[in-house]
């Protein structure tokens, strides 16, 4: 397991709980609004993290953080996640997982090995819009349609999400994304940031109106649908 950077605490990305969050390198997606672009096309340019730094400082948090994230990048591209994931685990903490759901079979490994505690993961766009929003021409949609029903039918909390991009997104998009996953508890639109760092410059934050519109399109199919990043 390489990790190649750490937030040492947030409020933010597991929900209800203080944690920290871990970077791996290296993406199978292209996404053009991706922030963190080094990492996903260059990782090795990124100074890996030695495990000892890692695992002191998480011996030295236990009793003030709950959890730890694991993010990238693509974190199920590791090849020994479990593993590092079980020696986190034996430390007393929570384990959230980001993913982007293209390795089903690694994820559904995990879930079996009850190693997670909650699963964030994103939705590009529908399923027609998919591979230009990912970046990936050829993408295989049954991946993604594997991901969310084997999260749909778990009983780990999770949540779907989607970064909204003006040139990307319309709310027909949006329509389709709510009908693919009608009934889910959990499920935000984040709108696009560009932090100067972004794969594709030049790519531009929804307005108000389209945000709003966004939202309307969903909530017929998820009532809790909800903004973040406004």
């Amino acid at each position: 397991m390489i990790i190649r950077g750490i937030q040492k605490v947030t409020l933010l990305d597991y929900p209800g709980k203080v944690a920290c969050t871990l970077f791996t390198g290296g993406c199978n997606f292209r996404c053009p609004f991706c922030q963190n672009s080094e990492l996903v096309l260059c990782p090795k340019a990124v100074d890996e993290i030695p495990m000892s730094d890692i695992f002191a400082y998480l011996n030295k948090r236990k009793g003030l953080l709950d959890g730890v994230c694991i993010t990238g990048g693509e974190p199920l591209l590791e090849g020994d996640i479990e593993a590092f994931m079980r020696e986190v685990r034996s430390l007393g903490y929570l384990i959230k997982l980001d993913t982007n759901g293209y390795l089903p079979d690694k994820l559904e490994h995990l879930i079996s090995c009850k190693l997670l505690d909650y699963v964030a993961m994103d939705i590009k766009s529908c399923r027609e819009n998919y591979a230009l929003v990912a970046g990936l021409p050829g993408l295989d949609i049954s991946r993604i349609e594997k991901s969310i029903e084997l999260l749909k039918k778990s009983d780990i909390p999770h949540e779907f999400r989607t970064t909204v991009v003006h040139e990307l997104h319309t709310a027909e998009d949006m329509r389709k994304i709510g009908l693919w996953l009608a009934g889910e508890e959990r499920y935000y639109i984040q709108k696009f940031a560009d932090s100067g760092e972004i794969l594709c410059p030049g790519l531009s934050a929804p307005t108000d109106e389209e945000l709003a519109s966004f939202l309307e399109a969903v909530k017929p199919y998820i009532p809790s649908v909800s903004l973040r990043g406004v």
